[in-house]
């Protein structure tokens, strides 16, 4: 008997060891994978899914979908907060930590070295057509998650008229009011989902399982958050281009995000033009540009700004304030999963939602690829190298299933020789 318990054990610790994941090889991953990201928020997810899902199976298809789900959810940088989602199911806080800081390295690196450049010579020769082949590679990256993630999500026309009323939805919708679609969509469709995949007798009383979340951790984060808003408008007696006030702005102004880092802009420009003044109009649209070249999510353009003010200190302190609270956030609401995942209900509900995510990466897809032309308006002569790009990436990824450490710096330099 005694020998059976210690061999059950010891098969036990094996298993437990395969799934233990280092933390440098958690962090080389993710350096790795903010590395390629070009082409902002669905790209970096994109990645993601292909380096963590499907190679590496350290979370499921359906984790990811939840994580993404949660992410339109909640106010912040939705990438990040994905990424800090994944590492936080892979190896708790510190995993979501080193995951974070890991993904946001290379761009903030490569943020840093432009914005040198930009305020002490004010050219940055070459770059753009560099960068530009990497777009309409992104593109097809993207647009292979949707098929992929799509063949094991949408099994049935409801779930195929889900994603396909959140595409049209997020095309047709006024610009104004993009900033609340995502959140509306998620919303309606996980009540719509609620109703139609479940049955009378497999439906349970959502309000009791959800109170079970509401314990006083959780609530007493949500307090902070709250306050931290609320500094947002009242004025301080702080300098305003100290290190402390950076950060505070920052913070603030990250968790008023919601639909992504393109529907912040005004908000960000109006804080640290008209406001503050911490870098002209010009400047500002300058380091939106410069964020969208660079790997990662496209709100680094927080560290262009803090450079300006406080030098490389001040772009690393804007960098995290901006990233870290809704990160920290998001930790906290995935605690809401673990009450989702033993309902039935609610995993009708999040079945729902997640037909409509797939709409939603299907339009980044779209988005993604009309930034890879430029110039306007498009003729045959400029269109074909980002089409060429395009198509062979797709093909390389869905048929010949090749690696994105192949794709992404083909595209680049195919960028360089075409642009």
């Amino acid at each position: 008997m005694t020998e059976i318990t210690i061999s059950n054990k010891t098969k036990l610790a094996e298993e437990n060891a395969d799934a233990f994941i280092p933390l440098i090889e958690l962090f080389l991953i993710f350096l790795k994978i903010g590395s390629l990201a070009f082409g902002g928020y669905m790209a970096l997810i994109s990645v993601i899914e292909e380096s963590i899902v499907k190679k590496r199976k350290f979370i499921t298809h359906q984790e990811m979908l939840d994580g993404m789900a949660l992410a339109n959810l909640l106010p912040g940088p939705m990438a990040v907060n994905v990424v800090a989602f994944v590492g936080y199911k892979v190896r708790g806080k510190t995993g979501a930590l080193v995951s974070a800081t890991a993904v946001l390295l290379p761009t903030f690196i490569t943020m840093l070295i432009l914005s040198y450049f930009y305020f002490n010579y004010g050219e940055l020769a070459g770059v753009t057509s560099v960068f530009q082949g990497f777009i309409p590679a992104m593109a097809a990256v993207v647009l292979s998650v949707v098929w992929r993630l799509g063949k094991k999500t949408i099994q049935g026309k409801t779930e195929l008229l889900f994603a396909i009323i959140s595409f049209i939805t997020l095309i047709l919708v006024p610009i104004d009011f993009k900033i609340y679609t995502p959140i509306l969509l998620i919303i309606i469709s996980g009540l719509v989902g609620y109703k139609l995949f479940t049955t009378s007798s497999a439906q349970t009383d959502v309000k009791n399982e959800l109170n079970n979340i509401l314990n006083k951790k959780i609530l007493f984060t949500f307090i902070v958050f709250i306050a931290l808003v609320i500094l947002f408008f009242i004025p301080l007696p702080l300098d305003k281009n100290s290190l402390l006030f950076l950060a505070i702005t920052f913070a603030s102004m990250s968790l008023m995000l919601f639909g992504g880092g393109y529907v912040f802009i005004p908000i960000i420009g109006s804080v640290v033009v008209i406001e503050h003044g911490w870098v002209t109009q010009q400047q500002f649209m300058d380091g939106i540009a410069l964020g969208q070249i660079t790997p990662g999510p496209i709100l680094i353009s927080a560290a262009f700004i803090g450079y300006k003010v406080a030098g490389i200190l001040g772009a690393t302190v804007s960098t995290i304030a901006i990233y870290t609270v809704p990160a920290v956030l998001m930790i906290t609401a995935s605690q809401w999963l673990d009450v989702i995942q033993k309902s039935k209900g609610m995993q009708a509900a999040m079945k729902g939602i997640h037909c409509v995510v797939i709409g939603m990466i299907a339009v980044a897809a779209l988005v993604i690829l009309k930034s890879a032309f430029p110039i306007s308006p498009i003729s045959v002569e400029n269109a074909w190298p980002p089409i060429a790009i395009f198509i062979a990436s797709l093909i390389g990824l869905i048929k010949f299933n090749l690696d994105l450490i192949w794709i992404i710096p083909t595209a680049g330099l195919l960028g360089y020789m075409l642009f």
